[in-house]
């Protein structure tokens, strides 16, 4: 017994030693070295997304920068390099300012590449990326994530340009956007979307929040919000050097094949506005919080250390029908949660927001330490008056109809491996993204599509332009063999996809049976969405072309499988 514990101790003196020999080799700050919640949650800047002229609501044109700069994401840590948005270098941040904008009152942005002409973050030019015809540059464009507007102003991953527009993309058309917030009302949120380069440039800082409000009929359901009591949290990981500089792993999985591209990325530190496991002092009294999830490849499941409950009223850019209550939830990336947190109901000075997720999710490494804390709040010990409500009904919106057109699409989810199986590159219905487009719906059609995922991972997949409702999820059975199929025909009918899809089926959660665009397409599973390519809230058509040059995409939204290249063109007709 003395000999095994002996060897037992030597084992995981052994492992210790390797460990921290990992962590030296790579310059990397353990998470154990930076102390939780030392500093205080940002509010990030607000910007108006229109103007008052004679008492008046009128739009207005905004200049937004990206820039590089310095930003504390710790009290103890370096200053960082980052790439932030802002309307001048001095006042950019990450995540950048949230831009409030009214329902019917359109808002012209003009985006500016001020980067410099090297990258902060190691790329890799294997992969489908946007390059420089004059050899340097950073590549960027803004999409704003949830956004029901025209192709020119979509941020195509093609339409990237450089600093000052000196160089630009084959599918560039416009320096200023216009954003027309006639949609519904809700949380959206921007980031860059430049090819092959997404995943790097977020991780640089290039997010922020959009919200767009419609005052008349948001006003009446009761909810919180004024600005102290409604914040968007920008949530994300990351890791960070001994210098302060964000970490990412410069060797790729299969560096014979590509250099430097990993098909996930993680980092242990949890990030909130821009602050490592901040803290926030909150009153007694129920706050609304916008929750989006900005990280490449980390899925939170969200709860709270001491039992207190979220109450879900919006998913991704549009309200439930009702609130609904939540003890945890699961957001994927770029996934939105609408959530109210009654602090008056807490019977402890502090709750900390948890995180319990697998990482890569859903059967990868357990959380540890120091990514299963997001952040804390201290509540204050006085009780106060609270006007606001939880009502018990919030949006309803029309139902979709698949019958408007009657199409159904077969979207099959592929991941390729190399001789020492690691992942090469993912692929949507076995193609690449420079193949023709294969999905090309009628402006203003319904369709449903049966998104078949012959992966292990869970994947969010995300509809540019469209929005959808998630009707069942089903096992596939006997799933080897379907695989086996699919990768030598790549047709779901002709390997009989309705004689696998029979396994268990899993109920949609409550919370995320109302309208998105964005869901996690279960690994194994056949996944049924009815996709609206028009307005939720009216049968009003879109004013402006969707037809046009250079059309959407939909894509998974873990970044790096998006860059490699697990996205498709979407083609719009009359």
């Amino acid at each position: 017994m003395a000999v095994r514990e002996k060897l037992l101790q030597a084992y995981v003196l052994i492992n210790i030693i390797l460990v921290n020999f990992a962590w030296a080799e790579d310059r990397l700050i353990r998470p154990s070295e930076l102390e939780m919640f030392v500093d205080e949650l940002p509010d990030m800047p607000r910007i108006k997304g229109f103007d008052f002229v004679d008492a008046s609501l009128v739009p207005t044109n905004l200049n937004i920068g990206m820039y590089h700069k310095l930003w504390k994401f710790h009290r103890d840590l370096p200053a960082t390099p980052v790439f932030a948005y802002g309307t001048t270098k001095e006042n950019a941040t990450v995540p950048g300012p949230t831009i409030e904008a009214l329902h019917g009152i359109h808002t012209r942005i003009k985006w500016t590449n001020y980067l410099p002409s090297k990258h902060i973050l190691p790329w890799d030019p294997t992969i489908p990326t946007a390059t420089p015809h004059k050899g340097k540059g950073i590549p960027t464009v803004v999409h704003l994530h949830g956004g029901v507007d025209e192709p020119e102003s979509d941020g195509h991953s093609g339409a990237w340009f450089t600093a000052r527009f000196k160089d630009r993309g084959p599918s560039w058309t416009r320096k200023t956007y216009k954003y027309h917030n006639v949609q519904h009302p809700g949380t959206l949120w921007y980031h860059d979307h430049a090819m092959g380069l997404t995943r790097v440039n977020l991780l640089a800082g290039l997010v922020g929040a959009y919200i767009i409000r419609q005052p008349r009929v948001e006003l009446p359901l009761g909810l919180p919000y004024d600005e102290e009591f409604d914040r968007p949290l920008v949530v994300f990981d990351r890791s960070f050097s001994t210098d302060g500089s964000i970490y990412m792993d410069p060797k790729g999985n299969n560096p014979s094949i590509h250099p430097q591209w990993q098909p996930e990325y993680f980092g242990d530190a949890i990030v909130v506005n821009g602050k490592a496991w901040p803290y926030m002092i909150v009153r007694r009294r129920k706050y609304r919080f916008r929750i989006i999830n900005a990280s490449n490849a980390r899925f939170f499941n969200f709860s709270f250390d001491n039992g207190l409950k979220f109450i879900h009223v919006g998913s991704d850019s549009a309200y439930n029908e009702k609130p609904v209550m939540l003890n945890s939830f699961l957001l994927a990336p770029s996934e939105i949660a609408d959530v109210v947190v009654d602090f008056s109901k807490s019977k402890s000075k502090s709750a900390i927001l948890s995180n319990d997720a697998a990482y890569p999710y859903p059967s990868g490494d357990p959380v540890n330490a120091a990514n299963s804390k997001v952040m804390k709040f201290i509540i204050k010990p006085k009780h106060e008056v609270d006007t606001s409500k939880i009502p018990k009904k919030l949006i309803k919106y029309p139902p979709p109809s698949p019958s408007v057109s009657g199409v159904t699409r077969y979207i099959a989810l592929y991941e390729y491996t190399s001789a020492i199986d690691e992942p090469t590159h993912l692929y949507i219905n076995g193609l690449p993204y420079e193949a023709a487009a294969t999905e090309k719906p009628k402006v203003g059609a319904t369709e449903i599509w049966n998104v078949i995922n012959l992966t292990e991972d869970n994947h969010p997949l995300h509809i540019h332009l469209g929005l959808f409702v998630v009707v069942e999820q089903t096992e596939l059975v006997d799933v080897d063999e379907f695989k086996t199929c699919m990768f030598k025909y790549n047709d779901a009918v002709e390997c009989g996809v309705h004689k696998y899809a029979v396994g268990n089926k899993t109920e949609v959660p409550a919370h995320e049976k109302g309208w998105k665009n964005v869901f996690k397409m279960m690994p194994g599973h056949i996944t049924k969405i009815i996709v609206k390519f028009s307005y939720i809230h009216s049968n009003q058509s879109y004013p402006f072309d969707a037809t046009a040059h250079p059309g959407y995409v939909y894509h998974c939204h873990i970044l790096d499988h998006e860059d490699n290249a697990m996205m498709r063109p979407l083609k719009f007709t009359h």
